[in-house]
């Protein structure tokens, strides 16, 4: 049975087989920012079936420079809801499961991280990014975290390692530090080696506000989509 025309031209890349496995596989993805955005668009358009996306936010007027679900017509509304739109207007066989939550050590809502394939973290809450590592690593759930995007142009200098071998990235080095405490000795990440510029940017609740392009966090949504698709049907890469 093959599958819509949609998907025809993926299909041949990956083979039927493949592709049939893809719409039976769950993922989630906890932010649909600049990273998230892009991580679910690339998911959508390869045929994975099962999404739920997390994010507590409204689509603001800061977000056009970066993020793929904000337009004009989306300021104001709830990103999960923007985005669970436009992924089935790519996709209206996807089942879309949307959680406007803010996701917590003491507050997970209702989710179960035991249910999905693979678990995409693209937030940027040091104290939640921690706790769904923890959860994945408990329970063995793939996952995949990204790391520092803002403050940079380069997409070319984004790279796949493990946590321990990042470099350049002020964001992995807290994360190694407070991995390295909880015991975690392995982190499957996406991350930049471009050194971060300095942000002019004024502070907005005792923080700066990280600068950001069109360029790198979107990038690092296509490279993280990627990496777990290839992983969910074991991709042969010298095939």
């Amino acid at each position: 049975m093959h599958m819509p025309e949609s998907f025809a031209r993926f299909e041949m890349l990956i083979g039927e087989e493949a592709l049939l496995a893809l719409k039976h596989k769950k993922v989630i993805i906890f932010g649909v920012g600049g990273v998230g955005g892009y991580a679910l668009e690339g998911l959508v358009r390869s045929g994975v079936g099962h999404i739920d996306i997390v994010d507590m936010d409204d689509v603001a007027e800061s977000n056009l420079n970066r993020q793929i679900i904000a337009t004009r017509d989306s300021i104001g509304k709830a990103k999960v809801d923007v985005a669970k739109a436009r992924a089935l207007s790519i996709n209206p066989d996807a089942v879309i499961t949307i959680h406007k939550h803010f996701y917590l050590p003491d507050d997970h809502g209702d989710i179960d991280l035991s249910q999905f394939d693979y678990v995409i973290d693209a937030i940027d809450t040091v104290k939640a990014k921690l706790d769904i590592i923890s959860e994945c690593a408990r329970l063995g759930v793939p996952l995949i975290s990204s790391m520092g995007c803002g403050n940079r142009m380069d997409p070319s200098k984004l790279r796949y390692a493990d946590l321990y071998k990042t470099k350049n990235d002020p964001l992995s080095k807290v994360m190694r530090k407070e991995c390295k405490k909880l015991g975690i000795k392995r982190l499957p990440v996406v991350y930049s080696e471009e050194l971060p510029k300095k942000s002019v940017a004024p502070e907005e609740n005792g923080r700066h506000i990280p600068a950001s392009s069109a360029f790198v966090p979107s990038a690092a949504g296509l490279f993280i989509a990627s990496k777990v698709v290839r992983e969910l049907i074991d991709f042969k890469e010298d095939e």
